[in-house]
């Protein structure tokens, strides 16, 4: 596996989401990843930090020089809880679980890379579906963790590595049926 070209991906993919989706600094932007699916392989059979280090380094340098808060999913044996930033836990009021991710035993190698890279990360349950973009590559179900009303987003890159990519955003919900006027600006 080329992996600059798998970083170069990430951060393709992830320019374009924001780009696409109007996120603001200092919202979240949820990241869900399976490095076996990037490597070509069933999800959770083979497991890389190789490659969660070239994704996570992709995706940082866009989020990070936009002041964009990343969330990186953990798998469901840590029931999908999230590293965050605890600068993010406390801004959000996030609550902080115990918990370290693995990358062969509970959490994931992309969880576990973010985990020992972002500065002062911390573990959180539950980001009460504050994320405002994301992308799941690999089919990890990220869509709990955005806001409703969740929109999914094309764009140029349909995978990265041989994992399938999904990338959403959210919009406001529309209410007052069919006599009310929309501002297209939030659609």
């Amino acid at each position: 596996m080329d992996l600059s070209a798998v970083k170069a991906q990430a951060k393709q993919a992830v320019s374009e989401i924001v780009e696409a989706s109007g996120i603001k600094a200092g919202q979240i932007f949820v990241v869900g990843c399976s490095s076996s699916e990037v490597l070509g392989e069933t999800i959770g059979t083979n497991t890389s930090t190789d490659v969660a280090q070239a994704l996570y380094q992709g995706i940082n340098e866009v989020l990070e020089a936009k002041g964009i808060y990343l969330a990186a999913q953990c798998c469901e044996h840590l029931n999908r809880a999230l590293v965050v930033s605890r600068e993010a836990m406390e801004k959000y009021d996030f609550e902080q679980v115990n918990a370290i991710p693995q990358p062969n035993h509970a959490g994931g190698a992309f969880a576990t890379v973010a985990y020992q890279e972002m500065p002062d990360a911390v573990l959180v349950e539950d980001i009460q579906a504050r994320g405002e973009a994301g992308i799941d590559i690999g089919g990890t179900l990220i869509g709990m963790h955005l806001h409703p009303v969740v929109v999914p987003l094309r764009i140029s890159l349909d995978k990265i590595g041989e994992a399938r990519i999904i990338c959403a955003r959210r919009r406001p919900k529309y209410v007052g049926g069919q006599r009310a006027i929309y501002d297209e600006s939030l659609m």
